[in-house]
C-alpha cells in the first residue's frame, strides 16, 4: 500500500500562531491561564496544555465567574461582547484569533455599518459565532445550495458574502452563483484562507489518482 503525505499537512499558519501562543504563556508561569474554548480542533494539543494548566472556559458564564488570571482568545475569534466582557472583568487578554478571521470581522462590521446583511457559512462552527459578533445587522447565515435558494429578500437588498476560513471554496463559488440571480445590490469577498483552498485542491488531485 502507497502513502501519500500531503505537502500542506501539518497546522496552518493561524492555527500554529495560536498554538504558539498559549504556550509562551505557560511558560512566563504566570497563573491562572484559560482559553476562551478550545485553542485547536486538537485534542491532543488541548490535554497537554490542560496537563501544563491551561483551563478551557466553555461558555461566557464561567468567563464571568472568574476575578483574575490571564484569557487567550482561540483562533476561531469571538464576538465583540467577550472582549467587552473580558475587560469588565479586568482580566489580562491575549488575542489568538487568526489575522485572516480577523479580517473578516473589520469586514463584517464595516459592512454592517452601511446597513448590509451578512451571508456567511456554518452557522454551527464557532469561526461563525465569532464573526456574527461583530455584525451591526442580524446576520444570515446560508450553507447549503437549498438554503440560498429558498433565501427571500427583496430585490436590491443590501447584503455582503463573505465565508469562514474553513468554507469549501467549490461550494462558495456556487451559492454565489445562487445569490447571484437574486438580484441582490451585494458586495462578494472571497475570505477562504489560502491554506484551506490548496488542501482542498490537493485533496481532489490525490483522490484522482487513486
Amino acid at each position: 500500500m502507497q502513502v501519500k503525505v500531503a505537502k500542506s499537512a501539518g497546522f496552518c499558519f493561524g492555527v500554529q500562531r495560536a498554538v504558539d501562543t498559549v504556550y509562551e504563556q505557560v511558560e512566563k508561569g504566570i497563573r491562572p491561564i484559560y482559553t476562551y474554548g478550545p485553542i485547536i480542533h486538537n485534542e491532543v494539543v488541548v490535554q497537554d496544555l490542560e496537563e501544563k494548566g491551561v483551563r478551557v472556559l466553555d461558555s461566557k458564564e464561567e468567563l464571568e465567574a472568574l476575578t483574575e488570571g490571564t484569557v487567550i482568545i482561540r483562533s476561531h475569534g469571538v464576538g465583540r461582547e467577550i472582549y467587552d466582557l473580558i475587560q469588565k472583568k479586568g482580566l489580562i487578554c491575549v488575542d489568538a484569533t487568526c489575522p485572516f478571521v480577523k479580517k473578516i470581522h473589520r469586514i463584517v462590521e464595516k459592512q454592517t455599518a452601511e446597513g448590509r446583511r451578512v451571508i456567511i457559512g456554518n452557522d454551527k462552527h464557532p469561526e461563525v459565532e465569532g464573526i456574527k459578533g461583530w455584525c451591526h445587522t442580524p446576520a444570515i447565515v446560508v450553507e447549503s445550495s437549498e438554503q440560498a435558494e429558498a433565501l427571500e429578500l427583496a430585490e436590491n437588498s443590501s447584503v455582503c458574502i463573505v465565508s469562514q476560513t474553513t468554507f469549501n471554496y467549490k461550494k462558495f463559488q456556487d451559492l454565489v452563483e445562487i445569490l447571484d440571480k437574486k438580484r441582490y445590490d451585494r458586495v462578494v469577498v472571497n475570505t477562504i484562507c489560502n491554506a484551506t483552498e490548496e488542501r482542498q485542491t490537493e485533496a481532489r488531485q490525490i483522490a484522482d489518482e487513486a
